[in-house]
């Protein structure tokens, strides 16, 4: 069986074992996001705790983005590259990369890491400018609990508001 890695920097940083390491000529930041006005099949959802309301919100993400001058500490976690397409339609406001060349760790295998699409990237923006991109307060409780773990910093604060979201699972698939 081929080795396989993926670069953990945000949320697969959480509970999971791996080789701290560096991603180069990236920089950590918040800019991917999903449209909670959105039901699709086999993803998920959030609603207002309090009021049991579905938010007209953007749900932020953390993202990776190329930046010559910068790196990203993260963790390589080793898995079964059967497990790629699950991880893929995990990832959906994501994009599978080999960046086994930018990774300062020798694995022996190849390391793929999961950057922004262009349209998770757009749909932040468009909440940043309509004033409507959030955070869940669960995913930036996990993020720093994950990083903790590693021991590496949480370094990238969010830029737009933290909110307490419940998060909606939809069944069926994508």
């Amino acid at each position: 069986m081929d080795r396989a890695f993926v670069f953990g920097y945000g949320s697969l940083l959480h509970g999971a074992a791996g080789v701290p390491c560096r991603l180069a000529a990236h920089r950590r930041r918040w800019g991917v996001a999903m449209d909670n006005r959105r039901t699709l099949p086999g993803y998920k959802y959030f609603l207002d705790p309090l009021t049991g309301g579905r938010p007209e919100v953007f749900v932020a993400f953390l993202d990776a983005v190329a930046d010559p001058e910068e790196h990203v500490d993260g963790v390589a976690l080793r898995l079964d590259p059967a497990a790629l397409p699950a991880l893929d339609a995990r990832e959906r406001n994501y994009r599978r990369e080999d960046v086994t060349d930018r990774v300062d760790a020798s694995l022996g295998g190849r390391v793929w890491a999961y950057l922004g699409l262009e349209e998770a990237r757009e749909r932040y923006a468009a909440g940043v400018r309509a004033g409507t991109a959030v955070v869940a307060r669960a995913y930036v409780e996990q993020l720093r609990a994950g990083f903790a773990v590693h021991g590496v910093g949480f370094d990238t604060e969010p830029p737009v508001p933290v909110v307490d979201l419940s998060l909606v699972r939809v069944p069926g698939r994508g």
